[in-house]
């Protein structure tokens, strides 16, 4: 699989002549973004069924209108990727619309996630953007084409420890205000025993609810939340909880997830989205299941822009949500969340802040900036604390060790994380 930096030989003798050494980067470093050029070699995309990107920046949804690549007179295809991703690693496949017409490597297997690699900005111009090119060999050809799943990507059995209901709610936020979504909702062992018919169990709301409990296609991994509860509670280190996964709203997530500010362009409805939040999916909730009530049993959950409404809804609803797993918080918005969480009167009691200390990738040129992602974590740790006047066994700080910003290291500190909210006593 071929992913190359193009950058002109001639313009690289050139530099090299002038005694220039290369100053090579991860394009995700660069403010102005860059280009991905595609090469498909198997001539299946074409004007009316085009190629998308699908990646850890739109919550992996295959066939997102707004990752759509374009046509060029050379038969390649190009996007151009304009935002500012301050340093956090991409990841990303190609497909054709959806999950089951993803790309293949030329034996016909499933690719590994896609990373850019290392551009050299010496032979750019102020503001210039790299182009990255990629070739794909071929993409898979679906049996049978569902197009619900092609539409969503995520409505399909479960594999999961332990019992997962569906429960459908309509509405949301940031342009998924017309739309309908089922949330997971996890349930302990023995929930459904005679024995304990009148037992209450605390709650845990958490986002991006398709990744919590099942590997989606084309996803680095899962939380594995359904595996980490079902062991940490028959150990008895953590007491039974029932867990809702509120789904994002694949292209809208961005919209829907941020709710302070805007960014490029997008402006934030995360704080709508909030209100859906409460007004619509915790009634739901509370009429289906045996939930406890009160802050004391309810916490809100989520990673990356998921983080930032964990952040959000604990302290600006902290009489609803008295505890939060905040994972993997963005800098992206980073004034406002500063500005917010200085004035914030409200102050979840007890929350645990996590964070990569290999947030942006494990090359070392990302040092500098993994060292900001940690310092960052502690600034929003430390400031949370003094607000509501918190002692060092009502918050936790979890920096994991070569951790990166995926599913697999949200998976990694979960169990420490739910432990410190929902110890037995």
């Amino acid at each position: 699989m071929r992913l190359l930096v193009a950058v002109s030989c001639l313009v690289g003798c050139v530099m090299s002549s002038f005694g220039l050494e290369p100053e090579m980067v991860r394009p995700e470093t660069l403010p102005q973004g860059f280009v991905l050029i595609v090469k498909d070699s198997s001539g299946m995309a074409n004007k009316d069924n085009p190629i998308y990107l699908a990646s850890s920046i739109n919550g992996w949804n295959p066939s997102d209108e707004e990752m759509i690549l374009s046509g060029r007179s050379d038969t390649r295809w190009q996007i151009v990727i304009d935002r500012d991703l301050h340093g956090v690693g991409l990841e990303f496949k190609f497909t054709l619309g959806g999950w089951d017409r993803e790309e293949l490597t030329a034996d016909g297997e499933s690719i590994p996630n896609r990373n850019l690699g290392l551009v050299d900005i010496s032979v750019l111009k102020d503001g210039e953007r790299p182009l990255v090119e990629i070739e794909i060999p071929q993409f898979k050809i679906p049996v049978a084409l569902s197009e619900e799943v092609r539409e969503k990507g995520i409505y399909r059995a479960l594999d999961v420890t332990g019992n997962v209901k569906r429960v459908e709610v309509r509405g949301g936020a940031g342009g998924a205000e017309a739309s309908t979504r089922d949330l997971f909702v996890w349930l302990p062992e023995g929930y459904e025993d005679e024995a304990n018919i009148d037992r209450q169990y605390p709650v845990i709301y958490m986002f991006d609810g398709q990744n919590l409990f099942d590997q989606l296609p084309g996803v680095p991994g899962e939380w594995n939340i359904d595996e980490t509860l079902t062991s940490l509670i028959e150990e008895g280190r953590v007491e039974p909880l029932i867990v809702v996964g509120i789904p994002h709203s694949g292209k809208f997530r961005t919209a829907e997830y941020m709710p302070l500010g805007s960014y490029k362009g997008i402006k934030g409805d995360g704080a709508a989205c909030m209100d859906w939040v409460i007004a619509e999916v915790m009634p739901r909730i509370n009429g289906a299941f045996r939930v406890k009530h009160g802050r004391e049993s309810t916490a809100i959950g989520g990673a990356s822009l998921g983080g930032s409404m964990a952040l959000y809804g604990s302290t600006v609803h902290p009489d609803i949500f008295g505890m939060a797993i905040i994972e993997s918080l963005p800098m992206i918005g980073q004034k406002p969340t500063q500005r917010h969480i200085k004035k914030t009167k409200g102050v979840p009691f007890k929350f645990v802040m996590g964070m990569g200390g290999s947030e942006v990738g494990t090359d070392p040129a990302d040092s500098e900036r993994n060292q900001q992602y940690v310092q960052w974590a502690n600034e929003v740790n430390n400031t949370l604390a003094r607000r509501g006047k918190l002692s060092k066994d009502d918050h936790k700080l979890i920096v994991g060790e070569g951790h990166v910003h995926n599913e697999h290291a949200w998976s990694a500190r979960f169990g420490e994380a739910i432990e410190f909210l929902f110890p037995v006593n």
